[in-house]
C-alpha cells in the first residue's frame, strides 16, 4: 500500500509531468489506492484527475499515456464502457472487442456495464449493438451473447449440454456444407455462460475434439471465425489473449490498442497464465515482445509493468 505522503507527492507531480507512471500499477487488492490518489488530487488541486489527463492532446505522445492511465484508474465497469463505446466509433464496428467483455464477464457485471455505458454516453448498449454497421455473423453472434446472459436458468444440466453438443455436431461436422448458423445462435442465446462451457467440454469428451476445431474455415467463413472467437474466449481465455497479444505486437499491422485492452483488462487476474502460453507458443517472454514492439516511453513501461502484475487468483 502507498502511504498518504507518496499519495500527495505522486498527485503533486502529476499535475507537472506524466513521468514514472509505472508507480500507479497496483494490484487488484490495492485498488482502493487508486481511489484515494484520485480524490488526493482533487484536494490538492481542484480537479477531477481523469478530466486533467483528458484534456491533452490527442495529437500528443503525452496524451497516448494520459488516456493509459486515464482508463486505469477508471473502475473495471467504467473502463468496459469505455472499451464498448470505442468499438463503435472508429469506422467498422470492432465486434471482437464487444466479444471479450460478453463471453469473460459474469451476467451481473454485464449489467453494471450496461449502466455506466448509459451513464457516461447517455446511450443503450444493448440498442448500439443491434444498430451496428456494418451487419456480420460477429454481430449475430454478439446479439446471441448478450442474450445468453438474460438467461434466467442457474442450475446446470448434463442432460441440455449432451443434447446441445449432439444438435452442434449435426448441424456442423457431421453434415456436409457450412454449419446451421440458426441453430448455433440458438443454443448460444438461451443458454447461460456456465451452460456454454459445459456444453463445449460435453462435445469434446463425445466426439474427441474442442468443437473449435470442428469449424472449417473453408466452409464456414466469418460465422466460423466469430464461433472459434466466442469458444476460445470462454474454454482456453488464456491462448486467445496471448494470441490478440502476438497479433498486435508483433504482426503486419500492429494495433496498440488491441494490446492496451488486453493486458489492461487481464492485469492481475490471468496475465501469468497468458505469459506462460505466450513464451511456449511463440518462444519468448511477453515483456521483451512489448519492449520490441512498443516505442520507448512510460507507455511502453506501463504496459510492461502491467503485464508484470502477479494474478490475485
Amino acid at each position: 500500500m502507498m502511504s498518504g505522503e507518496s499519495w500527495n507527492m505522486d498527485c503533486g507531480e502529476m499535475k507537472d509531468s506524466l513521468g514514472g507512471l509505472d508507480k500507479l500499477v497496483l494490484p487488484p487488492a490495492c485498488r482502493e489506492s487508486l481511489e484515494q490518489i484520485r480524490e488526493t488530487h482533487k484536494e490538492m488541486n481542484g480537479e477531477e484527475l481523469v478530466k486533467l489527463l483528458g484534456k491533452i492532446d490527442l495529437s500528443d505522445q503525452r496524451n497516448e499515456v494520459g488516456t493509459l492511465v486515464s482508463l486505469w484508474l477508471l473502475d473495471p465497469h467504467q473502463r468496459d464502457a469505455v472499451t464498448a463505446r470505442n468499438a463503435f466509433e472508429h469506422g467498422d464496428t470492432n465486434y471482437k472487442s464487444l466479444l471479450e467483455i460478453y463471453c469473460g464477464r459474469k451476467s451481473s457485471h454485464i449489467l453494471f456495464i450496461k449502466q455506466r455505458y448509459q451513464t457516461m454516453f447517455r446511450r443503450q448498449l444493448d440498442q448500439d449493438i443491434i444498430n451496428a454497421e456494418p451487419p456480420s455473423p460477429y454481430q449475430r453472434m454478439l446479439i446471441a451473447m448478450a442474450a445468453s446472459h438474460k438467461s434466467h436458468h442457474v442450475d446446470i444440466s448434463q442432460h441440455i449440454a449432451k443434447c446441445d453438443a449432439r444438435r452442434l455436431y449435426k448441424t456442423g461436422e457431421g453434415r456436409p456444407g457450412a454449419i446451421e448458423e440458426s441453430v448455433v445462435l440458438e443454443i448460444f442465446s438461451k443458454r447461460s455462460i456456465p451452460q456454454l462451457k459445459i456444453t463445449f467440454s460435453t462435445y469434446k469428451r463425445i466426439y474427441g475434439h474442442d468443437y473449435e476445431k470442428s469449424l472449417k474455415k473453408e466452409v464456414n467463413g466469418e460465422l466460423g471465425d466469430a464461433i472459434r472467437n466466442v469458444v476460445q474466449c470462454l474454454c482456453n481465455p488464456a491462448k486467445h489473449y496471448a494470441e490478440i497479444l502476438y497479433s498486435s505486437i508483433k504482426g503486419k499491422i500492429a494495433d496498440k490498442s488491441a494490446s492496451v485492452r488486453v493486458i489492461m483488462d487481464r492485469a492481475g487476474i490471468d496475465m501469468d497464465d497468458i505469459q506462460r502460453v505466450f513464451k511456449t507458443k511463440y518462444g519468448m517472454e511477453l515483456r521483451d515482445a512489448i519492449y520490441e514492439g512498443v516505442a520507448s516511453g512510460d507507455c511502453r513501461d506501463f504496459l510492461v509493468a502491467l503485464a508484470s502484475m502477479r494474478s490475485s487468483y
